[in-house]
């Protein structure tokens, strides 16, 4: 097996692995966006609703005899920790974790990348 000194790359390879390097991490990071914009607005419905009849839930007078009847504040506390245990709060903020961890593997290259996946090069740091 030959290590990575046997195929030097020229800097035309270079930067065309960094081009497509980019592309297909900027396609990633895209194609979480729909999901994610689904997510976000399912967890927002959800939580006004559960804000509303909590609401409705404290002004009632009859608040401590059973959340039987508020079934609204109910259902929507059920659908709101179902959502959870299903990973809700992962997929929201899925493109960012893939995002910072790239981040930090490109940190070793003098390089990172933006909250879309484009590649930001950093200068060589001065040698001493």
């Amino acid at each position: 097996m030959a290590g990575p000194q046997a195929y030097p790359l020229n800097s035309l390879e270079q930067t065309e692995d960094l081009k497509a390097f980019e592309r297909r991490l900027m396609e990633y990071v895209a194609s979480l966006g729909p999901s994610t914009g689904r997510c976000r607005i399912i967890l927002i419905v959800v939580s006004v609703c559960t804000a509303t009849g909590a609401w409705g839930w404290l002004l009632d007078p009859r608040t401590s005899q059973s959340l039987w009847n508020h079934p609204f504040f109910t259902l929507s506390c059920i659908v709101l920790v179902g959502l959870f245990l299903a990973g809700i709060h992962k997929r929201v903020v899925a493109p960012s974790i893939i995002a910072q961890r790239c981040r930090t593997v490109l940190a070793d290259y003098n390089m990172s990348c933006d909250d879309t996946g484009k590649l930001i090069l950093k200068p060589r740091p001065a040698n001493t």
